[in-house]
């Protein structure tokens, strides 16, 4: 019986709202991201790609509710798009040139999804298979590879927990994930939002406010229908000055250092990449570029670092979400990170926004998990 508790029955989330939310204002003039194809046309994998975020927040106070904060969140978000419109955008495929990728913040708004799960927070926390189970807590569709425009590629869920507690979970396309880290998205919409909630005249109550307009408590029938397996894999994360050497140039440096990086996470992880994974480099907020790599015959990388020059990092140093409230200081109980792949796996070059004198490199290297 003591053993009970790790094969625990894990109720499913239900869906009891969804609303599209758009910028407060339109954008203007409208901006675009160029998705450069570097080597061998991307295949399909790209648009089934997404860095995925859960943060868990226990119930610190009476009025404290997931209901209430995603309900402010509706009103707050639109105002935090404004700063980052790309976000809230969609992926087309230009009529000319071969027909490439670009993303264009055509406001067509973010998926906002909100649930609840017959179980208290505490309790899913210690489960052993929290891992796989919290797969629930984010929704993702994958993009349409024929109509893309239609897609949204970014998704927030707030789930419920019997207990009052909550979770507010994240899915961005991988097209985006270095906007998302880069430009500190997630810091500045939770300032908006905590400032609208203090000075919101005395309301106590969001405009939008789900309770308030349905019945929750009863049996839901909109059950979790998303790809709904983490399926992810182990993941190391690297911080290295980019002026450390770049005598091999542009574009040939990255890919050293992309298998640099490559080559000391297997050793790291104990694993092994695979046959085949997706480099994916930012240099700039305009573009991002996206290469299909090979492992087999690719010699080891030539580009020798000092150990000073290469260290580790964790998600928490890069992306910093568990330092975020969106309820009177309620910080996290704990964070998820990870990316979402059934394709290969993932190295990604992101630049550093904590330096400004020198150029500093994040490379995030996710290895699959190897399914017997």
């Amino acid at each position: 019986m003591s053993k009970q508790t790790d094969s625990i029955f894990v109720p499913k989330v239900a869906i009891e709202g969804i609303q599209t939310v758009t910028p407060m204002t339109i954008t203007d003039p409208r901006q675009t991201r160029q998705v450069v194809s570097a080597g061998e046309v991307v295949g399909p994998g790209i648009f089934q790609r997404c860095l995925n975020m859960v943060q868990y927040y226990k119930k610190e106070k009476e009025e404290d509710s997931g209901w209430l904060v995603a309900g402010w969140i509706k009103e707050t978000l639109g105002r935090a798009l404004l700063e980052q419109p790309m976000i809230c955008g969609r992926l087309r495929k230009e009529e000319s040139d071969g027909g490439e990728l670009e993303i264009v913040s055509n406001d067509s708004g973010i998926r906002m999804i909100e649930a609840r799960i017959q179980m208290n927070l505490s309790e899913f926390l210690e489960l052993k298979q929290r891992e796989e189970a919290e797969a629930q807590l984010v929704f993702w569709k994958d993009i349409d590879e024929q109509n893309p425009q239609f897609s949204p590629l970014f998704y927030v869920q707030v789930t419920n927990f019997q207990c009052g507690g909550y979770s507010i979970g994240i899915s961005c396309s991988i097209l985006l994930a270095d906007l998302l880290l880069r430009t500190e998205f997630l810091k500045t919409w939770a300032n908006i939002h905590n400032n609208i909630i203090n000075n919101n005249n005395g309301r106590k109550l969001p405009l939008f406010y789900l309770p308030g307009l349905k019945n929750i408590t009863a049996s839901s029938p909109n059950i979790i229908g998303s790809n709904s397996s983490k399926n992810s894999g182990k993941t190391l994360i690297f911080k290295i000055n980019a002026e450390t050497d770049q005598s091999l140039g542009g574009e040939k440096w990255y890919r050293e250092v992309a298998l640099t990086c490559l080559d000391e996470a297997e050793k790291n992880l104990g694993s092994e990449m695979g046959a085949d994974f997706s480099l994916f480099v930012n240099e700039s907020l305009e573009a991002i570029k996206v290469e299909s790599c090979s492992n087999h015959g690719v010699l080891k990388p030539q580009l020798k670092l000092n150990k000073e020059s290469l260290i580790t990092a964790k998600w928490d140093d890069l992306v910093g979400a568990n330092e975020v409230t969106f309820r009177q200081g309620n910080k996290p109980a704990y964070v998820s990170y990870w990316f979402r792949s059934i394709l290969g796996g993932i190295v990604f070059v992101i630049p550093s926004t904590e330096e400004k004198t020198c150029k500093v490199m994040n490379i995030i290297v996710t290895i699959p998990n190897v399914k017997a």
